[in-house]
């Protein structure tokens, strides 16, 4: 969500020079675009924190709602540290937005207008909220044959899935709920599913992929990046998640998109809805509680949620896709490609 704020910063002219500063395991994320060569990872918080004392930035704007990212900031010593005043971090800021309250409680604006508006604050202005990402033919060559090999053919459609969530088991929907899903949606759309996850997911792949009846293949056991993840969704027809971060890799490369959600609050990922349709419960007294296990040990939000209702999502996005193809191709048209880090530090260039 926050590469169009980044390529901002880039390309505002008042920075004379940009670091990004981000996670060893997200950077790949950034690879084969602009902000590629701006990319600062670090293993962990005290790599990030001696990168920002060496470096000594006039002004880091902080991204993530992490206390300790701007705790980091304030210990290096940087003089303009901006950012979101969340998670009791506002005293640690000495330039912050206050996301408006409601009888007591923070309202729920969406992640991306949020960082939009942090951004403003460091004169940046993004003209789109809408995802960036990039992927080299290279891996969009490696990833289809790595599909050829595994079964589908070479003029296939596919569906990705990616069952996983690393906020938690309350954000997971049942593997065998998710199974038939795929199984309507092969049937009805004649795409093959594909499923893939993170590291330590493979059971999880495993336990969908076995369940489906439509001859689903599973990566499981295959190596995986997040560069071949990036070129696997972007030549798919359509990605079913839950909320987790290859829904943004989908809208960054405008491929069709389901996302799933449980106990979360919708309102705070309101954004990058042309491509994608949420899927949830609406009346459930207990959800969203955005609890990563659910505290009443039944898990109603997923549970009771029919995979036929995302089969029909599924169906509304791809019709939706289908119908700007060829509004697109009758007018000789043409649309753009489109994750996320989390602190971008910034060396501001002197008047002088």
């Amino acid at each position: 969500m926050s590469t169009p704020i980044l390529e901002g910063a880039m390309s505002c002219g008042q920075f004379g020079e940009v670091k990004i500063v981000v996670r060893q395991s997200i950077a790949p994320l950034l690879d084969d675009g602009p902000l590629a060569p701006h990319v600062h990872a670090v293993a962990d918080d005290s790599a990030e924190l001696e990168f920002l004392r060496a470096f000594r930035p006039d002004l880091v704007l902080l991204l993530s709602n992490s206390f300790r990212a701007a705790w980091r900031a304030k210990q290096a010593g940087i003089g303009l540290r901006l950012g979101a005043a969340l998670s009791k971090r506002g005293w640690l800021l000495t330039h912050a937005v206050r996301p408006p309250t409601f009888q007591g409680r923070r309202f729920p604006i969406p992640t991306a207008h949020l960082q939009r508006d942090v951004a403003g604050l460091a004169g940046i202005h993004p003209p789109s909220l809408e995802p960036r990402l990039h992927v080299r033919g290279e891996l969009i060559e490696k990833q289809r044959a790595e599909l050829a090999a595994l079964g589908l053919g070479a003029s296939e459609r596919y569906v990705v899935c990616t069952p996983g969530a690393a906020f938690g088991a309350a954000k997971l929907y049942p593997p065998h709920l998710l199974a038939r899903a795929l199984d309507l949606i092969a049937d009805r759309h004649a795409l093959r599913p594909v499923v893939s996850g993170g590291p330590g997911e493979e059971p999880l792949i495993e336990a969908v992929a076995s369940q489906c009846r439509s001859n689903a293949i599973s990566l499981a056991s295959r190596p995986r990046s997040l560069g071949s993840l990036k070129a696997l969704i972007q030549g798919a027809d359509l990605l079913i998640v839950g909320d987790s971060g290859p829904r943004w890799v989908a809208a960054a490369f405008g491929v069709a998109c389901v996302s799933i959600l449980g106990p979360n609050i919708p309102q705070l990922t309101a954004t990058s809805l042309d491509r994608c349709e949420i899927v949830r419960i609406e009346d459930l007294s207990c959800s969203p509680c955005a609890q990563r296990a659910c505290p009443l040990k039944h898990h109603h939000c997923m549970q009771l949620l029919p995979p036929e209702r995302v089969a029909e999502a599924a169906a509304r996005v791809l019709l939706s896709e289908a119908q700007k193809r060829a509004a697109r191709f009758s007018s000789k048209g043409s649309v753009s490609n489109f994750v996320a880090p989390q602190t971008g530090a910034i060396n501001q260039e002197s008047a002088a």
